[in-house]
């Protein structure tokens, strides 16, 4: 087994030295360099196109999925060793997706035949971007409150309502969405419905955040026709669908207190403040709380590493998501404080040309949206609180 790794690993190697383009293997600088793929994504360059296309075809964007869905059919192991390799190189992740990271999962466990073959492919290859349609104005935290309708009428349902904070939806193929059929019952009477963004009713407005970015937009529906072959799941039963992608959408957010995620904390901070007769960051206090933060993080990606492991193999608890939610969500911030700590007043300036236009200060401002976003850092709390350390109810 191990000589087969040894293998593959060579193998792996040399595939992606003759690959990924040059360009590909440098950090990305912002949001521009990453690619969502889509009918309507406008590529940075050929070179991002090509990575996209040729990991496409391998099926590496998507690398532990079933070959025939679009995947790469790897083993765990082979996956991790993917990974690995991409590290090594500096690859940049070839796609960014909802479809991959949440409903790809979903679709896996509860779509039927045809709807495997007719998205997961698709998503793989980058040729379709999608949103999601879960939170609404009146519903916060209680998700399972939403009023969004979908009325029966035969052979389609009539969809009426509005969602808020719905990521990317202006630029957005389709759309996965959770839908009230039933008023009688709470979570028994939701339908998990997926949609073409294009279907007639359906229109967005974008939210502008206080960074003076934002992908959030509110999302209304007007009379939107949708095939009930379009249902993801049985009728009445989206409540499982929704619970069972918010797992993984919870692990995706996790994903931003990783230590491959952008430049260098201590070089930025090197960079800006100067090193002392010994070598070291002049700031003793700063270093302090940057080597603090360094442990934390290392500690961090070694429970990813050992939390992705047992979710490859079906057996995580089912509260860990939200574990690594909320420490993710702390750890991005604690990160990007720092980055505001090291650059000083110059990283409060919002529109200069030292500032990079305010870069670190929008980055920063920006993860006060991470506590919020796929679930409350108390909602999350509150769930290791009861399903973890089995304590009562409030």
């Amino acid at each position: 087994m191990a000589e087969d790794l040894d293998t593959f690993r060579a193998e792996t190697r040399r595939w992606l030295e003759a690959n990924c383009p040059p360009e590909m293997r440098t950090p990305m600088t912002s949001e521009k360099d990453v690619c969502w793929g889509g009918r309507n994504f406008t590529f940075q360059s050929e070179a991002q196109k090509q990575w996209l296309k040729v990991m496409g075809e391998r099926g590496w964007t998507v690398p532990d999925w079933p070959k025939e869905y679009g995947g790469g059919g790897l083993s765990p192991a082979e996956t991790k060793v993917l990974r690995q390799e991409m590290a090594a190189l500096g690859c940049r992740k070839p796609l960014e997706s909802f479809g991959i990271s949440m409903l790809g999962p979903a679709l896996l466990k509860y779509g039927t035949e045809e709807q495997k073959h007719e998205h997961l492919p698709k998503i793989a290859r980058g040729e379709i971007r999608w949103c999601q349609g879960y939170s609404e104005p009146n519903a916060g935290s209680d998700l399972a409150s939403l009023a969004t309708s979908a009325e029966d009428k035969g052979d389609h349902f009539l969809v009426n309502g509005q969602k808020v904070w719905t990521s990317y939806a202006d630029q957005a193929d389709w759309i996965f969405c959770l839908t009230r059929t039933d008023t009688s019952t709470k979570q028994g009477g939701i339908t998990f419905l997926l949609f073409d963004m294009e279907s007639e009713g359906v229109s967005t407005k974008p939210i502008l955040l206080i960074s003076g970015n934002s992908p959030f937009c509110e999302t209304f529906f007007d009379d939107v026709k949708v095939p009930k072959d379009q249902v993801l799941g049985e009728i009445n039963q989206g409540w499982s669908v929704a619970k069972y992608l918010l797992g993984h959408e919870r692990e995706m957010i996790s994903g931003m207190g990783g230590r491959s995620q952008g430049p260098s904390l201590s070089d930025y901070a090197l960079g800006k403040i100067g090193k002392d007769e010994h070598g070291r960051l002049d700031d003793p206090v700063l270093r302090a709380r940057i080597a603090m933060y360094e442990v934390r993080s290392h500690a961090f990606a070694a429970m990813s590493e050992r939390f992705m492991d047992r979710l490859k193999a079906g057996k995580i608890h089912p509260a860990q998501p939200s574990m690594m939610k909320y420490y993710g969500t702390e750890l991005n911030k604690d990160r990007h404080e720092l980055f505001m700590a090291a650059g000083g007043s110059d990283a409060l300036e919002w529109d200069s040309e030292g500032s990079g236009g305010g870069k670190a200060a929008r980055a920063w401002l920006r993860t006060k949206a991470n506590s919020i976003e796929g679930g409350t850092s108390e909602i999350q709390l509150n769930i290791v609180a009861k399903r973890i350390l089995e304590l009562p109810e409030a």
